[in-house]
């Protein structure tokens, strides 16, 4: 009779939940508890190595690699102790199943930025640069795995083993990608359009290479079975193609734009991810495969992708998905990869990858006649790696296809492909730096005013359209298009969400006219309306513009376009906005800090719009304007400059400018009130002012819709009461740093500098008035120093600002 097999000693399963410390229980015992520990533990290490790697311009991907490998055993994880404690063998299970479902909706919302219709428009040369980058590092990578199976691989089934190598090899990460050229300011420029268009392709692609390498990689020994997963997953996708678009699209059109998106819709959406990972996952591809082509083809138009996004984003890109970095880190040993011939190897792979990628590139976009600099910054942002490179590695090693040292080297050169490739796209290609815009017209004063003026209107939110749009109609002046072009910037925060790449769907048209654009971006599709209605019924060409940048950056973006636009005046909105009470909130504190920036930088003049209802919520035809427009003119650069834009203004003929000089009562000057000359003030500011003030009489000679006044005041006091007379106008337009004597009795401790004493005085909530303010700002190479010195009490006052 035969012994029995001694019984195997398998850890007990854990339970979800203890019973707590007081009654003997050890949390970590326990799968919940320990969870948490886990999660929290991922999140702080993560976030602190970003905020570390910061400096380095480097994508929050290359902290989370790092954070997994620190956690796993080649780091912390050499301790016995705290691998059994923090991350023992059986709360793996949990982990990669908690891992696996935030990879899930990852994936789905991965699917989702990509736009089956852009890649149908993708042109020839992207289309040759994609197929290149796929090809030559996929044929070295098959090279590279003979290397691999020779030495450290042995025994490894060679068809899926060739596969996945040159998968691995020849991926760019698509959403990476996207995140570095943002964060460069590169993804309006040709070069960056072009990496996008060409990394979209790649991660088709890519995608289908990993399907064809997991069914090859079956433990069946038959290859019919591998043929029979590939035709089952080739069914899925045609099934999925033929059922899923009419009903996405019937629940995309019952989400109108505006409202609220019915959580029903949502729920069924995310329930069939869930059936679609099933499916994939019975067959034998893999459960991502089913959540990707889901998202791939929910329809982009409309607010029903944003719904998605909004709901699943933050909890599974903050969450769920850093652990799955750490379900990778704790599979790489960097300890495995020892002596001459593995890290001899680990360089090969590194080699072969960067060559095959980066030159495969470089040769097809020299040959597409692209710069040889564009080139050779395309070929290293296709070499960037990221979290699909991850996935393709962990699905290797979990099918017995790469061992622990070889699935080590490959992460190395994932991590190392793209830590490298922000500071060599920085070194080598920096547009902004090679081509420094010199044009002469920076200014609205000028001595030909008939010259074309360009003014770069920036907007945030589809709050200030309305506004914007009648100041742009009353800015035109003579009924001559080429007198006035205007670029709407859309100002768009990048922010740490990763569907950000979502707005590169914005850019695709960037610069051409917004109607071009109609179907591509439903979410702008008021201001697109907006601009449109006003350019065909106004003589003004209007171009659209995005500017895609993080807050603390932004005004980079805008100074930028400026000077590549050679505009005479940008126009910011301000960073508070009127209550119905007619006092003022603050909407965004980081906008102030793009605002100072711009000021302190630009290569124009500047303009701060504070907007009161100019016109009321629609958009004021020509023919039925009536506005009167006043101005608070005091001497120096920016009144003057706030006077020639008022008289180009006033050319509209549904305007009446009245301009309004404030001259100190002779009797007082130098007398009872204690006042003192701007030290900035040069002696010619005085004379050059009487200049202007004189060529407005002239003109007014000639045109009855110009008024000038002078008003002559003791003290601050009567200055004020006199400001208020004139607050049943519809727009002041003044100076930031007006010049002159009466200017300095008023109190300087403002709540914002950046608008000047006048500026300041308008919002405060002593003077009660509808009128929107425009604060301007003229255009000199150094600024004054009371300018500077405004700016600079701006960003101490900014920690200290209350809504």
């Amino acid at each position: 009779m035969a012994t029995p097999a001694p019984p195997l000693n398998c850890p007990k399963p854990m339970k979800a939940t203890s019973n707590g410390v007081f009654q003997g229980d050890d949390p970590l015992d326990y799968a919940l508890p320990l969870a948490i520990v886990q999660i929290c533990l991922v999140l702080v290490l993560t976030r602190v190595l970003a905020y570390l790697l910061r400096p380095l311009r480097q994508p929050r991907v290359v902290a989370e690699i790092i954070g997994g490998i620190l956690l796993g055993p080649s780091a912390l994880g050499r301790s016995e102790k705290y691998l059994h404690a923090i991350f023992p063998p059986k709360s793996l299970t949990v982990l990669d199943t908690l891992a696996n479902f935030g990879l899930l909706f990852f994936l789905f919302l991965v699917g989702l930025e990509l736009d089956p219709k852009s890649l149908r428009r993708t042109g020839k040369k992207a289309l040759c640069i994609a197929i290149a980058g796929i090809s030559v590092p996929f044929v070295l990578g098959i090279g590279t795995s003979f290397a691999l199976r020779a030495t450290i691989s042995q025994g490894v089934n060679q068809g899926p083993f060739l596969v996945f190598m040159g998968v691995a090899l020849s991926i760019t990460a698509f959403p990476v990608l996207a995140r570095i050229l943002a964060e460069l300011k590169l993804l309006t420029t040709d070069v960056g359009r072009m990496a996008m268009s060409a990394a979209a392709v790649n991660d088709v692609a890519a995608w289908i290479l990993l399907a064809l390498a997991i069914a090859l990689s079956g433990n069946g020994s038959s290859p019919f079975i591998s043929l029979w997963v590939l035709l089952s997953g080739a069914g899925f996708v045609l099934l999925c193609i033929f059922i899923g678009p009419p009903i996405f699209t019937w629940m995309a059109k019952r989400c109108s734009d505006g409202e609220h998106v019915d959580e029903i819709y949502v729920c069924a959406t995310l329930a069939a991810v869930l059936a679609a990972g099933f499916v994939t996952d019975s067959i034998g591809i893999h459960a991502l495969f089913g959540a990707f082509v889901l998202g791939v083809l929910v329809p982009k138009e409309g607010p029903f992708a944003g719904a998605l996004v909004e709901k699943v984003e933050d909890l599974v890109s903050g969450l769920f998905l850093p652990l799955y970095f750490v379900s990778s880190g704790l599979k790489t040993n960097v300890a495995t990869i020892q002596g001459a011939q593995s890290w001899g190897l680990l360089a090969l792979v590194i080699f072969t990858s960067c060559f095959g990628k980066i030159v495969g590139t470089i040769v097809v976009s020299l040959l597409c006649k692209m710069p040889v600099q564009e080139a050779l910054t395309l070929g290293f942002l296709m070499n960037t790696k990221g979290l699909v490179e991850l996935i393709v590695l962990n699905i290797g090693k979990d099918r017995g296809v790469l061992n622990d040292q070889t699935f080590a080297i490959m992460v190395l050169m994932a991590l190392f492909t793209t830590f490298i490739t922000t500071p060599i796209v920085i070194s080598i290609y920096r547009p902004a730096k090679l081509a420094v815009t010199k044009y002469k017209h920076r200014t609205i004063e000028r001595k030909d005013m008939s010259k074309q003026v360009r003014i770069l209107s920036c907007f945030y939110s589809t709050r200030n359209i309305p506004t914007l749009i009648n100041l742009i109609e009353v800015s035109r002046g003579t009924a001559k298009k080429e007198g006035l072009r205007v670029y709407a910037m859309h100002l768009m925060e990048l922010s740490e969400r990763s569907s950000a790449i979502l707005m590169v769907h914005k850019v695709k048209r960037n610069g051409l006219p917004f109607w071009n654009n109609k179907g591509e971006d439903s979410d702008s599709n008021q201001v697109v309306v907006a601009f449109e209605t006003f350019e065909h019924l106004s003589k003004v060409s209007i171009r659209p513009t995005t500017a895609i940048s993080p807050m603390n950056t932004m005004h980079e973006d805008i100074i930028t376009s400026a000077e590549n636009k050679r505009v005479a005046m940008i126009i910011l909105p301000f960073h508070k906005h009127q209550r119905l009470d007619g006092h003022f909130e603050t909407t965004r504190s980081d906008l102030r800090h793009v605002n100072r920036k711009v000021l302190q930088q630009a290569p124009c003049s500047v303009g701060i719009l504070i907007d009161r209802g100019l016109g009321g919520a629609y958009h004021v035809p020509a023919s039925n304007v009536d506005f009167t427009i006043t101005i608070l003119f005091f001497g120096g650069h920016d009144d003057r400059e706030a006077l020639a834009y008022g008289v180009r203004m006033a050319e509209h003929p549904g305007i009446t400018l009245v301009v309004v000089r404030f001259v100190v009562d002779p009797v007082v000057v130098g007398g009872s009130v204690k006042l003192k000359m701007n030290q900035n003030s040069s002696p010619e500011v005085q004379p050059q002012d009487e200049v202007v003030i004189s060529s407005l009489k002239d003109k007014i000679s000639n045109d009855g819709s110009i008024k000038y006044e002078e008003r002559t005041v003791k003290d601050a006091t009567e200055l004020i009461e006199a400001i208020k007379s004139y607050s049943k106008c519809n727009l002041f337009l003044v100076g930031r740093m007006p010049e002159g004597q009466i200017v300095a009795s008023l109190n300087k401790n403002s709540e914002c500098p950046e608008l000047g004493p006048i500026g300041n005085l308008l919002i405060s909530s002593e003077f009660s008035t509808t009128a929107s303010l425009l604060v301007v700002q003229q255009y000199r190479s150094q600024l004054s120093q009371d300018a500077l010195n405004s700016l600079e009490e701006g960003e101490t006052s900014d920690g200290n600002e209350s809504n």
